[in-house]
């Protein structure tokens, strides 16, 4: 499948940008009649025509459309702390949207070494990791917003806390979640929540999440929540 993404569309047309025309005729070497598949971050998926390769932006028509293309019935959102390392976070933008991740915020935590987000360059490689895992729902990524101000805002569906805290019950995240339902997951910095901010997202109504007995990074705890929702779903 050639995939390319594109938010330029009039009416039944796709234009792609330099980037995108220049892998289409220099890389793939694709002609004028060829069938391609665009995505626009919609959810759907286009099956187009090239009417005009290039040089310069390719023009493409659309031929079919596959509306909600491998929809999920749940959608979930992390809210994780940037890492030390700017590039073990955007490793987890990349995996996560693998699995399926519908919105990444980052949180600014009482421990965390890093305060700042690079939002555009993690939108760029959001849109990279939807192409290749065809993906056709684009990943919301929010500005970095802290910690407290994040749990005040509503969320309609389970909301997680993980953390390496003493546990303050047994329930297990089979227990608590149900299959189909939205969830919010809490991914803490590389030391960890404090135990007053696990108390204040206990008191706004989160729910303790274990992740296992290992003490995983900041990034590998985010792709293991995910893959905890992906399969949950899947069972």
């Amino acid at each position: 499948m050639h995939l390319f993404y594109s938010r330029d569309r009039d009416s039944d047309r796709f234009r792609l940008d330099e980037n995108e025309s220049r892998h289409l005729y220099r890389v793939l070497r694709l002609k004028q009649g060829d069938k391609v598949n665009v995505i626009n971050g919609s959810g759907n998926l286009y099956t187009c025509i090239i009417l005009d390769p290039g040089p310069g932006p390719a023009l493409l028509e659309i031929k079919s459309v596959e509306k909600d293309y491998n929809k999920r019935n749940y959608r979930l959102h992390i809210a994780i702390a940037p890492t030390k390392n700017n590039e073990r976070i955007e490793w987890f933008v990349e995996k996560s949207i693998e699995f399926g991740i519908d919105e990444i915020s980052p949180i600014i935590c009482s421990r965390s070494e890093r305060k700042t987000y690079k939002t555009e360059r993690a939108r760029r490689i959001a849109v990279s990791a939807m192409k290749q895992s065809v993906k056709t729902s684009e990943t919301i990524i929010n500005e970095p917003q802290s910690f407290k101000q994040f749990i005040k805002a509503e969320f309609q569906g389970s909301r997680f806390i993980a953390h390496c805290n003493k546990f303050m019950n047994n329930e297990s995240f089979y227990d608590t979640y149900t299959r189909g339902s939205n969830a919010l997951i809490l991914i803490g910095p590389e030391g960890d929540f404090s135990p007053e901010e696990v108390e204040l997202a206990l008191n706004a109504g989160f729910k303790e999440l274990s992740l296992g007995s290992s003490r995983l990074r900041t990034e590998t705890a985010g792709v293991a929540a995910c893959s905890l929702v992906y399969f949950s779903n899947l069972l």
